[in-house]
């Protein structure tokens, strides 16, 4: 089932580079696709449990869905995640 999550933090292509390594590792998610404009993460899964495990892996790096608690400690992560990418790049 397709899916999209809006999420905080996002900032630019180094955040979408991790943010789609670390979703297309999840089993049973595929086609993830990051728009840095709107901030919306989209892929597709298999079941609601995915569904749940992609929003976890998203606020363990950094990047809570919109509404969710966005603490330091999630900014500073999702700072850390974005200069991962770059650097993978």
């Amino acid at each position: 089932m397709k899916s999209n999550v809006v999420i905080q933090n996002l900032k630019c292509g180094g955040c979408a580079n991790t943010i789609t390594t670390k979703i297309s590792a999840l089993y049973a998610i595929s086609n993830v696709v990051v728009d840095v404009e709107t901030s919306t993460v989209s892929f597709e899964a298999s079941s609601e449990e995915g569904i749940a495990s992609v929003k976890n892996k998203l606020t363990a790096i950094g990047y809570p869905a919109k509404g969710e608690d966005n603490s330091m400690v999630s900014k500073a992560k999702s700072f850390v995640s974005c200069a991962t990418g770059k650097m993978s790049n």
